[in-house]
């Protein structure tokens, strides 16, 4: 894998879109059925003031995406994903300090998120980031198996 460069990214374009794809079909193939994660978003919630959505590009492919929302005064991570093939190289990590840097320069006092326990990459990732559990929000709030997280910006 050569350079890797992050970039902000329209949550619409067909390129995301097929990264998103590829994350949804991961996350029914962790979980089973269904679209993998049917929480409502658009495009306007990442378009600033609203959010943003990065990717992570390689020799030309995306190979990684992230996105905050806001929800308050805290941004809402959504689409944290880092293609398989990229995997273990620090990608997500890196994704998800340019994340949290965007949700900082935007005036957001925490990041927030809602993970699985089917998802153990993820949870170690955010827990090693400094990411602590919180009450469980959003829209899968009071489902079995979801963990939702904070970290103060």
């Amino acid at each position: 894998m050569h350079a890797i460069k992050i970039e902000s990214a329209d949550f619409a374009s067909p390129a995301v879109q097929a990264l998103v794809a590829e994350n949804l079909a991961d996350l029914s193939a962790r979980y089973g059925g269904g679209t993998g994660d049917d929480t409502p978003l658009t495009a306007a919630d990442f378009t600033p003031p609203n959010g943003a959505f990065l990717v992570a590009i390689s020799d030309g492919r995306l190979i990684a995406s992230a996105g905050w929302r806001r929800h308050g005064g805290d941004a809402e991570l959504k689409r944290m994903f880092t293609v398989a093939a990229a995997r273990g190289r620090g990608v997500a990590r890196r994704m998800l300090a340019a994340v949290e840097q965007s949700a900082r320069e935007a005036g957001c006092k925490r990041v927030i998120l809602e993970t699985g326990n089917r998802q153990p990459e993820a949870i170690a990732l955010y827990e090693s980031a400094g990411y602590e559990r919180i009450e469980d929000f959003g829209f899968y709030a009071g489902h079995v198996g979801v963990l939702s997280y904070a970290k103060a910006l």
